[in-house]
């Protein structure tokens, strides 16, 4: 089965990060689908480096978009013909100068739809192995779901059973009135003692059934606190751990299903005690229950249904700008984005009718939200038949501050700490229900220039990590230490969600080290707001999150392969580095990151053994984004050389640690002997970029050497440890 295949079978919440992934109309969603076995049989990756090969790839998937074309033609498909007339030409525009943008597109086009499918394989696996007490839960959920569809249709029942008791005792009744004057005294007597018998018994029977219909209403309050209070509460919260990273299932099938047939089941006990009324209006008497009791329950399924249908008004996907769809919750103004809420009752009926959405802010700073910020909700915003609404082309514009200047909450907080709520209204009328519903995002920022999105990011990261209130916009007036045990779960997150690799125990015990210096047990260790996201790191002018983030930018955009395979062992200690490599043989070395780039660097350490028993660690100046953008990590590992006595040049890295060749770890990622790997803005210069250290007797330094030209192009320094 082709990858494209294995993605059109997946759940909804993973289709729509699929959807996402094809907005960009660069590349269609329907030339992907049309053209899944050919484009996944090409090597992109390949492509990405080699010009030639990238220049073939994209006159085939020219050729390839004429022949789909021709069939439609054939097949008489306007539209379709239309359509791909037009892909045509928009590759043409965007590729025709730049067939290598187009591999290198593809490519990441293909990587994230990977990612994808390992998300959903990661996710089973958190399924399959679900806490007992979780499945316990939801097995209880689904007996009381059975249950209550057994106490409806036993109401069903009772009533049918009462209405042909009521029915037998009417015309009874009518009977003996229509011969009453023809009847004696006595034959009169003993017909009443019947009918009052009769009476009575239907009586105890109207009883019988108003007690039926109150336990239904009963188990379905019990039913509903657990969906309200438990089930939805706890996706909320699982809302927000996926918000920052946490792999976690957000699926809102299941609820869905839950909600609706509660709901479907109140609708139905609603009618059958419409039914009860228009008994009682046939046949009533002093004291009839119908009367007395069942107002007082039609009451009590109204409430019912009331509170159900306001809780299931939920905001399934929550505000995210295309272009940072890993970090939601941070907002720019003049930026799209888009959110969408849902009902989690599937009611065709409702379905059917006009149900428009309106979007709105809060006003504690005032913005204006752009674009069609009122839809109508329906079921084909959705693939599987939800009802809900995807506003998708959203903005935000900050009003001019008029007399009084700053909203209260802005008076005290920084952009990036202030909270801000996009709420959702609707009216739903259906059947003698007539209400309004309201539901809101979880707490946004909302920033004005790029350069704010990092301190946005770290604000939404610590509150969906501390605060279980979804609405304290005031959070960070005061915002509470968060445990180390906590604050090391959601930086894994940050890796995982963006990368298929955790943190795992010794890289976290590094960064706890980092925080708080050497402690036996660091679980207990807290940690402030302002230490994490605003102090500088002691002898840097950057804070911790800031250090972080530029290195899982620098893996994103240089080393993710690498990365992804485990090579790079990235966090560790210049005390654990030498603990690692003083007893491997010669030449065994480690990547690692570095501790004093803002920005992120990597570098590479290894061990010399000398003669006389002694042994040095020797470390590389960090490679930046600059330095990585010219050659891959990959090609300098592979080419590294050291100038030893007498300018003979060495290779001084020889097994990636533990104790793998160098080649058989990084030998894939090597590119090929005849690509042509050229410095930036210099397309006609074929040479190749290799490191060279030179050691001089006083110390060691190295540089990127130009090959053939021979000519130092960047001279970091060594440093001995």
């Amino acid at each position: 089965m082709s990858q494209w295949e294995k993605l059109k079978q997946l759940d909804t919440k993973y289709l729509e990060q699929l959807d996402i992934l094809y907005q960009d109309e660069s590349f269609p969603m329907d030339v992907r689908e049309y053209l899944a076995h050919w484009i996944e049989s090409q090597d992109w990756d390949k492509a990405v480096k080699n010009y030639s090969l990238a220049t073939i790839h994209y006159q085939n998937l020219l050729d390839q978009i004429n022949n789909q074309y021709s069939r439609f033609m054939q097949e008489k498909l306007f539209v379709f013909q239309h359509n791909f007339k037009r892909y045509r030409q928009n590759m043409q525009a965007c590729y025709g100068d730049d067939p290598v943008l187009l591999a290198r597109n593809v490519a990441s086009y293909l990587k994230q739809e990977k990612m994808i499918l390992s998300n959903v394989e990661d996710q089973q696996v958190v399924v399959g192995h679900a806490h007992p007490m979780e499945f316990e839960r939801h097995q209880n959920v689904e007996q009381k779901i059975i249950a209550l569809k057994n106490s409806i249709q036993a109401c069903e029942q009772e009533l049918k059973f009462l209405e042909e008791q009521q029915d037998e005792f009417d015309f009874k009744f009518k009977t003996f009135k229509f011969q009453e004057s023809n009847n004696s005294d006595k034959q009169k007597q003993e017909e009443l003692k019947v009918l009052q018998n009769m009476l009575n018994i239907l009586d105890n029977n109207r009883k019988k059934v108003l007690e039926k219909f109150g336990e239904f209403l009963s188990e379905a309050e019990m039913l509903l606190s657990t969906l309200v209070k438990e089930e939805l509460a706890d996706w909320k919260r699982r809302q927000q751990k996926a918000c920052i990273g946490a792999p976690v299932n957000i699926c809102l099938d299941q609820l869905e299903n839950w909600f609706t047939t509660c709901a479907v089941s109140l609708f139905q006990v609603k009618r059958l005690l419409k039914k009860l009324e228009e008994l009682g209006d046939k046949v009533t008497y002093d004291k009839d229950p119908f009367k007395i009791q069942r107002p007082t329950l039609e009451k009590h399924a109204k409430i019912l249904l009331t509170n159900l249908l306001k809780s299931a008004f939920v905001v399934e996907n929550q505000p995210c700008m295309p272009v940072q769809s890993k970090m939601p919750l941070v907002l720019r103004t003049s930026s799209q984005f888009s959110v969408k809420p849902r009902l989690l009752v599937k009611l065709p009926e409702v379905g059917n009718r006009l149900m428009k959405v309106k979007a709105c802010i809060d006003n504690c700073r005032k913005f204006n939200i752009l674009g069609t910020f009122e839809k109508a909700m329906n079921m084909m915003e959705s693939k599987f038949g939800g009802l809900c609404v995807d506003f998708r082309h959203l903005q935000l514009k900050e009003q001019k501050s008029g007399i009084g200047g700053k909203g209260s909450n802005e008076a005290s907080l920084v952009v990036t700490e202030e909270l801000h709520l996009i709420s959702f209204e609707t009216e739903l009328i259906y059947q003698d229900l007539h209400l309004k519903l309201e539901t809101c995002t979880l707490p946004v920022v909302i920033i004005s220039n790029a350069s704010q999105f990092l301190s946005g990011w770290a604000s939404v990261v610590w509150y969906n990590m501390l605060c279980n209130d979804l609405q304290n916009i005031m959070f960070f007036s005061n915002p509470p230490m968060a445990l180390w045990s906590q604050l090391s779960e959601a930086l894994s997150w940050q890796f995982s969600s963006n990368t298929k690799r955790h943190l795992d125990s010794e890289q976290l015990s590094m960064l706890a080290e980092k925080l708080f210096g050497v402690q036996e047990n660091y679980a207990d260790c807290c940690i402030t707001w302002a230490k994490f996201s605003k102090e500088n790191l002691p002898n840097q002018n950057f804070s911790f999150w800031l250090w972080l983030q530029g290195i899982l930018d620098l893996i994103k955009k240089y080393l993710e392969d690498i990365w992804n395979d485990g090579h790079i062992i990235g966090f560790l200690s210049k005390r654990r580095e030498r603990r690692l490599l003083k007893h491997k043989p010669t030449g065994t070395f480690l990547l690692r990151f570095s501790e004093s780039c803002k920005d992120g660097g990597i570098t590479f350490s290894w061990v010399e053994h000398l003669p006389n028993g002694e042994y040095k660690i020797r470390s590389v100046q960090p490679y930046t984004k600059v330095a990585l953008n010219n050659i891959p990590l990959s090609e300098i590992v592979r080419f590294y050389k050291v100038i030893a006595d007498e300018n003979i040049p060495e290779h001084p890295l020889l097994y990636l640690y533990p104790n793998i060749p160098k080649d058989e770890a990084f030998g894939k990622y090597y590119l090929d002997s005849e690509a042509d790997f050229q410095l930036k803005h210099n397309k006609y210069l074929r040479t190749r970029l290799i490191v060279v250290s030179e050691r001089p007797p006083s110390d060691i330094s190295c540089g990127i050497m130009d090959e053939c030209l021979q000519e130092d192009f960047l001279l970091p320094d060594f440093m001995d440890m």
